[in-house]
């Protein structure tokens, strides 16, 4: 962790924190809220509103799991080392216990189930607050910037996935399945999560040691056997017997 990096993490930690408290104090990000739900974007801009539903799914943690685990999952059999994979679980884990445990704990109601105008909705056994959506597109899509090796392709990448983030924010106000609020939010929950991966990575490191030295064991002992091209291993099914005849 880095004293630039740390710098970050505070920077991100305080506009968190005033999201909050301005959304608790029912001012000006509320009176806000409330102006974008109540001119309806998706009735102002219908035409848009198939392909956005198709869009919203790139922040939905399952397919982006998915997809993130597999282009890693190669990568891990390229460089023989279970780091990427590491990094996305560590990452997906502190996403859903810090996002989890705060949409749980403030209880916020989405704009389709508000029930008066002005109100901030909170505390009313709602969890869209943070957006999860807009979390995990950062968090998801942003292991990839992480993970990057050279500082162009971490550039580029980072760019790419602010923008995708950003786009998946913006589409979940559109549909009204969230306030402005809970998008800005999600994007701070999602850079904390992000900036907070450096702390994590001894425990990976000595996860990775551990795992490996099982596998090496378990390769040893004839329960695992090489694949034939060399690299991955993979479980050696039991051969039916044979009578002689």
């Amino acid at each position: 962790m880095t004293r630039t990096r740390l710098g970050i993490f505070v920077a991100t930690f305080v506009v968190y924190v005033a999201i909050v408290v301005g959304v608790l104090t029912t001012s000006w990000p509320v009176r806000f809220d409330w102006q974008v739900m109540l001119f309806h974007p998706y009735k102002q801009w219908p035409e848009i509103h198939t392909f956005l539903d198709y869009f919203v799914v790139l922040g939905q943690r399952g397919p982006t799991a998915v997809a993130v685990a597999a282009w890693l999952g190669w990568r891990s059999y390229k460089q023989q080392s279970l780091r990427p994979l590491l990094v996305l679980g560590s990452s997906l884990l502190l996403l859903n216990v810090t996002v989890g445990a705060a949409k749980l704990g403030m209880g916020r109601l989405g704009p389709h189930y508000a029930t008066e105008i002005g109100s901030n909705e909170m505390f009313a056994g709602g969890d869209i607050f943070p957006s999860g959506h807009t979390a995990n597109a950062v968090v998801t899509w942003g292991v990839l910037a992480y993970l990057a090796t050279t500082p162009l392709t971490r550039r580029v990448t980072s760019v790419i996935v602010a923008s995708l983030a950003f786009g998946i924010g913006m589409t979940t106000v559109y549909l009204g399945t969230h306030w402005v609020s809970d998008v800005t939010l999600g994007w701070t929950a999602g850079l904390l999560v992000l900036l907070a991966l450096p702390w994590f990575e001894p425990l990976m490191a000595y996860a990775e040691v551990h795992l490996m030295a099982l596998l090496r064991r378990l390769r040893d002992s004839g329960a695992l056997t090489p694949a034939p091209a060399g690299g991955l291993t993979v479980i050696a099914a039991p051969r039916p017997a044979v009578d002689d005849e």
